[in-house]
């Protein structure tokens, strides 16, 4: 299932001042906005999955501009029943294309009219759309009587048009061009002030457009040449000064009959008063163009109103991060301040003890201080792991037989009140993973799954193959192909949504102040990161949980882990070489080795080392931190010395997981990898280990 987010939850008790702050900026921003806006998430509904979508974030816009008041929290069904289908055929578009989708819709259950503009919230697996819209009801109303007038207008103009056509015309005229004699009837002389009974002859063209608006002049003379040259129909209209002293459009239609020589004989025709229909034409580009402006405007002030949103969206952003920063940091200092007052205390203890010769009771000082220790290496392994920093040693592992090896653990760390069960796939899967990891993340998952059910219940582990397509794995962020999920279901209590939100940060924990570090589940997060897969939690409140734990399947097949057989020691003359830039790691490797009766070399870096392996003496181990100073770190150093002798074998150790020097891919036989802090007892038998299987 996938993660539903919502707005930051309520603050507990300690955070109180920080969250409320948050919180009120958030609001802040939110009201800021004029035009509505509300983040919906699409959820399963009547017509099965993502069919329905509920409001989960508004700000007091939306109220505004639809009248629905309280809308957080109630579906689309809940709003507008009838129309709720389109409303999530037209988002649903928005949510699986990614493509932003802007459009006006009538609002029938409001009887208003909105502009909206859609957008998908990132990562898609949120499966949450943001809708910024505003009322534009008003504005539907202008532009359906601006329809209305501007229909009116051309009937109007057709009906002028069809007068016209059945002889409503100013008048008619005739050019007898071979004799250069202009007359015109009764109707057009009134109009034009002429005397129809004179004949106009030796007439010019100059006398002709004499009455015509100047910027109109050439343009009417150019079309009477061509059609005196050309013959047949003519049509042109112009601007002429009438009797009244002012200039009126006009349309001039007629016609040029040719002679056998091609030269013009008459041309003659009507004139037209079109002065309505140009005025019809004038107010209709005049109201597209002031239709046009206010479109413009709209899109500039929408687009205005995004960016600032965006930009406040940022902010608000940035500040989350901040608070979380502030609050890994502070989790770790209060943490480690713990653990290093119980190490210091426990030293202390012991100095003053030895310089009072009181010996008998170190043991609990020492054992204080050795289990202060532990539990900080734990707390650093955690956070490298939450960070995908911490070392891994991936190997092909049998998940089914490494759940069964541990379920005997498993069952008592839970205690009796709580039953067991599990179940794997028969042809289950290898895959690639650090074994060791993968066993303390099943066991803190069984640990959760306790603490959820403090009056018993039942935990279900399940492993199956597990083939993700496309869509599939971009919910989950990962590649398409194939993995094993390993998954841990309880009867415990739950989880809400905003408590899943939150699950995976560090130092989030719903149990009481103290009890527990809050890294149980970011650790078990960044493991599955780094291992290339994947967790996901499936929960609500009364009905228990389900953890998914996805992990990349791997080809080899996968080989039993063997109990370690430890065999005594190699002979004394066996000689390890120490290359480590902290002299007191040095000091202590150095003392480690001689105990187990062994001769050991050390160097400060990897000059130093080279210079001893390039020398005769005879070198069965090299230990070396990956981090070395002075031009050479750790892999290079036990690369050449490979090459200097090879078999040679090599044990790294590290605090970080440099993964840029030891590199992706699995070591080289007779290479392993051995974390800080270690263990001096473990630290013993993978020397023991390495120098049993030495040619």
């Amino acid at each position: 299932m996938t993660n539903i987010p919502l707005p930051p939850p309520a603050a507990t008790a300690g955070e109180l001042p920080v969250q409320a702050t948050l919180e009120a900026r958030y609001r802040a921003l939110f009201e800021a906005i004029d035009d509505g806006f509300c983040i919906i998430e699409f959820i399963d509904g009547p017509e099965g999955p993502l069919s329905n979508y509920v409001h989960i974030e508004s700000n007091s816009g939306y109220q505004r501009h639809t009248g629905i008041p309280d809308i957080v929290g109630k579906t689309v069904y809940d709003v507008a029943p009838n129309d709720a289908p389109e409303w999530v055929a037209l988002y649903g578009r928005v949510l699986a294309s990614g493509q932003p989708l802007r459009f006006e819709r009538s609002f029938t259950e409001i009887d208003r009219h909105i502009e909206v503009s859609a957008a998908r919230l990132e990562p898609a697996s949120l499966r949450q759309v943001s809708v910024l819209f505003r009322d534009i009801t008003e504005r539907k109303r202008n532009e359906a009587a601006l329809l209305t007038s501007e229909a009116l207008a051309r009937e109007n103009i057709q009906r002028v048009q069809l007068a016209l056509e059945a002889g409503a015309i100013i008048g008619t005229w005739l050019w007898d061009v071979p004799a250069n004699r202009f007359t015109v009837d009764d109707a057009l002389a009134a109009s034009f002030g002429l005397d129809p009974a004179l004949s106009r002859a030796d007439l010019t063209l100059a006398q002709l457009t004499a009455t015509v608006h100047p910027d109109d002049k050439d343009a009417l003379t150019a079309q009477i040449r061509q059609a005196l040259a050309t013959g047949g129909t003519y049509a042109h209209q112009y601007r002429t000064r009438r009797s009244d002293n002012r200039y009126y459009w006009l349309e001039a239609k007629g016609r040029v009959d040719l002679g056998p020589d091609g030269e013009p004989l008459t041309f003659s025709g009507v004139l037209l008063d079109i002065e309505g229909r140009r005025a019809a034409e004038a107010e209709r580009e005049r109201m597209t163009q002031m239709l046009r402006g206010l479109n413009d405007t709209l899109e500039q002030r929408v687009a205005e109103q995004t960016a600032e949103l965006m930009a406040k969206e940022e902010a608000l952003r940035q500040s989350q991060k901040m608070e979380a920063v502030g609050q890994l940091t502070g989790g770790i200092a209060h943490d480690f301040n713990n653990l290093l007052a119980g190490i210091s205390g426990s030293l202390d203890m012991i100095q003053g003890r030895v310089h009072q010769n009181r010996t008998d009771d170190l043991d609990r000082y020492i054992s204080a201080a050795q289990a202060a220790a532990k539990r900080a290496a734990a707390l650093t392994h955690r956070l490298l792991a939450f960070s995908r920093r911490q070392t891994l040693d991936p190997k092909p592992t049998d998940a089914a037989r490494l759940v069964a090896d541990m379920l005997d653990l498993v069952q008592r760390s839970v205690g009796p009140q709580i039953t067991v069960t599990t179940r794997a796939d028969t042809d289950l899967w290898s895959t690639l993973v650090d074994p060791n990891q993968l066993e303390n993340a099943l066991l803190n998952l069984c640990l959760n799954a306790r603490d959820a059910m403090p009056d018993g219940g039942r935990i279900a582990i399940d492993l199956h193959n597990c083939t993700l397509g496309p869509a599939e794995a971009d919910d989950l962020d990962l590649p398409p192909g194939e993995y094993v999920a390993l998954s841990v279901a309880d009867t415990g209590s739950g989880m809400t949504a905003d408590v899943i939100e939150k699950a995976f940060d560090p130092f989030f924990t719903t149990k009481p102040l103290g009890v527990g570090t809050g890294l149980g589940l970011s650790m078990i997060y960044g493991f599955a990161r780094q291992s290339g897969g994947q967790v996901q939690i499936a929960s609500q409140p009364g009905a228990g949980s389900t953890l998914h734990l996805y992990l990349p399947r791997e080809q080899a097949p996968a080989k039993a882990a063997s109990a370690p057989v430890h065999e005594p020691a190699r002979p004394a003359h066996r000689t390890v070489l120490v290359t480590d830039d902290e002299p007191i790691i040095r000091m202590l490797l150095v003392d480690v080795i001689e105990d187990l009766g062994l001769t050991a070399l050390e160097a400060g870096d990897g000059p130093q080392a080279l210079k001893i392996l390039r020398s005769d003496t005879p070198i069965d181990l090299l230990i070396t931190d990956v981090g070395l100073p002075n031009g050479m770190n750790g892999r290079q150093v036990a690369d050449a010395a490979r090459e200097l002798r090879p078999g040679l074998k090599v044990m790294f150790v590290t605090g970080y997981a440099e993964t840029t020097v030891l590199g992706q891919t699995r070591l080289d036989p007779g290479m392993e990898i051995m974390t800080k802090p270690f263990d001096i007892g473990t630290l013993s038998d993978r020397v023991r280990r390495l120098l049993d299987t030495a040619d």
